[in-house]
């Protein structure tokens, strides 16, 4: 019974999280099928390598780290926190944003930072982020896809249209670390990764977070 009732729990928070009704997740996906790569004809993405990221996020004075799914496949929490640190060290203003459905589960993501030994005062819930997504001077997205994903606010007619979502096309600069530009568990393409202040660092997380430790 203890089993059964968590795990609705934990289903009605996921629920809750994308705005879906649980008849709606069961029965159906988003879009098209996950992981595929459904860029409309005409838009291009920008890149920036390691060293430029480093740059960018020793330039800022706030900085916003969005991890998402992709940094728990990659293990990647170990690296990311390091970089977390340094930054704060270095005087910079350091928040996490964590989706309530980030991961597989609600709460993966809180876990893999606890265990990295990212300190509880570092890590925000959405709302809090999203009201001062505007005032922040680079958002560094890991492995995070619908969660983040703009056409849930701007186009009535998506897919994922009313879901909660993190802002973070809002900020001054987007720096999104994922493998590709593929549409992520939605089936649905991020608008996000296309608009003039975003930059894609493309890579395994782990092994670009490594770098990226390395270089700040």
């Amino acid at each position: 019974a203890l089993i059964g009732s968590s795990g609705a729990f934990l289903t009605k928070v996921m629920c809750d999280g994308m705005n879906r009704s649980l008849i709606n997740v069961i029965l159906g996906g988003f879009g098209s099928t996950a992981g595929t790569s459904t860029a409309q004809e005409g838009l291009v993405h920008t890149e920036i390598d390691v060293s430029s990221t480093a740059n960018e996020l020793k330039d800022a004075s706030k900085v916003c780290i969005v991890p998402g799914y992709g940094l728990a496949v990659a293990q990647a929490q170990t690296a990311i926190a390091d970089i977390a640190k340094t930054l704060k060290a270095a005087g910079k203003d350091v928040k996490f944003a964590v989706h309530p459905v980030a991961g597989r589960m609600p709460g993966q993501l809180n876990v893999l930072l606890a265990e990295a030994g990212v300190p509880y005062d570092m890590v925000y819930e959405m709302e809090e982020v999203n009201e001062e997504m505007d005032e922040f001077d680079v958002v560094l997205v890991v492995g995070a896809n619908d969660t983040v994903n703009s056409a849930a606010v701007e186009d009535p007619k998506s897919g994922i249209a009313g879901m909660p979502v993190i802002e973070v096309w809002r900020a001054k600069h987007v720096i999104v670390n994922k493998r590709s530009v593929a549409s992520g568990y939605a089936g649905v393409e991020n608008p996000v990764f296309f608009k003039d202040n975003t930059d894609m660092l493309l890579g395994s997380a782990k092994e670009t977070l490594e770098k990226l430790r390395s270089e700040l």
